[in-house]
């Protein structure tokens, strides 16, 4: 189940300036009950070739959707958007290339009529919450039904923005985090345990700070040791990257 207002068969009607023009066989007149809404174009931005082509096929089963171009990597996102003027860019939130957050970002400056919709395997409630604050309008899940995801996609295309409820529910089930980036880097490598000389090594800073970051992190969890605050923060989803 999608969030946000239901969507009333008249909302997707154009305005008399944006008509489609298409005609049907056998008429030679077109009235407005004859005229059908312009399609959306897409842009599927998808590394696996299997994964892309069951999304294609489903989508264009779709009157009303286009499939406007295909990528396998985000470098050339904006680009493509532009090229084939794409209405909703579907784009894969853990594909090769450039950054989807950072893509996202540059779609909502540099094209904002082009609006994302990103598509994830799983939950993950932090890039979520970076995604929708980068300027995406969508978050959806890869699998999700063909119609429930042309919904998300016609109700991004109006305005809207959407987010599969089982995605919805796992972010809620945690809290903002306190800690800072560096915090948090410092809080995944003593997940993975060794000493603090190791860490040091492996995050590129001094042992100092290694130490600095870990009494800052065990401070701001309301922890007393290092492993308690690992821990805890697991346990709120502050280590999900």
């Amino acid at each position: 189940m999608w969030t946000g207002p239901v969507i009333e068969p008249h909302d997707l009607e154009p305005s008399p300036a944006h008509s489609s023009r298409t005609y049907f066989p056998g008429v030679r007149t077109v009235t407005s009950e004859a005229r059908l809404p312009d399609r959306i174009r897409l842009l599927l931005v998808d590394d696996q070739i299997l994964s892309r082509g069951l999304l294609r096929s489903s989508l264009e089963r779709e009157r009303d959707l286009e499939i406007v171009a295909e990528l396998n990597r985000t470098d050339d996102v904006v680009g493509a958007a532009k090229r084939h003027r794409a209405n909703v860019a579907l784009l894969d939130a853990a594909g090769p290339g450039s950054d989807s957050i950072t893509v996202t970002t540059e779609l909502r400056t540099l094209m904002p009529e082009c609006r994302v919709v990103m598509l994830t395997t799983y939950g993950r409630p932090v890039h979520l919450r970076r995604g929708l604050n980068a300027g995406a309008k969508g978050f959806a899940l890869k699998g999700s039904p063909a119609p429930q995801l042309a919904d998300a996609v016609r109700r991004v295309h109006l305005g809207l923005r959407v987010v599969d409820a089982n995605l919805a529910a796992e972010t809620l089930k945690y809290s903002e985090t306190p800690l800072n980036d560096d915090e948090t880097d410092t809080l995944r490598a003593a997940r993975e345990g060794g000493s603090v000389a190791l860490m040091a090594r492996k995050l590129d800073v001094s042992e100092r700070v290694v130490r600095t970051r870990l009494w800052s992190a065990i401070g701001k969890t309301g922890a007393r040791t290092r492993s308690d605050a690992v821990q805890i923060a697991e346990h709120n989803g502050w280590l999900l990257d």
